[in-house]
């Protein structure tokens, strides 16, 4: 997955955030739960045992862990540079 533009269209919402938010972006973990399904998911993908519904479910959360994590780097990146 090339990153490379997303990680441009992000550079306006860390722009717009202050100190606090974006502290708050880079400890944002998911919950207990979510977290728990993320693994059930990837366990049963690395065995080739995602139904059709999982596979969607599963790409939707790589999909979305790999967008939050480059916001965050990028958020990590604006308070290192603001100290």
């Amino acid at each position: 997955m090339n990153l490379g533009g997303l990680d441009e269209l992000m550079s306006p919402v860390t722009d717009c955030l202050d100190e606090s938010s974006l502290r708050a972006l880079v400890a944002l973990r998911a919950n207990p739960s979510a977290a728990e399904r993320m693994s059930l998911l990837a366990e049963r993908a690395n065995e080739g045992n995602l139904t059709a519904d999982e596979q969607e479910e599963y790409k939707s959360c790589v999909m979305f862990a790999s967008f939050l994590g480059v916001l965050q780097s990028k958020a990590r990146k604006k308070l290192i540079l603001s100290s």
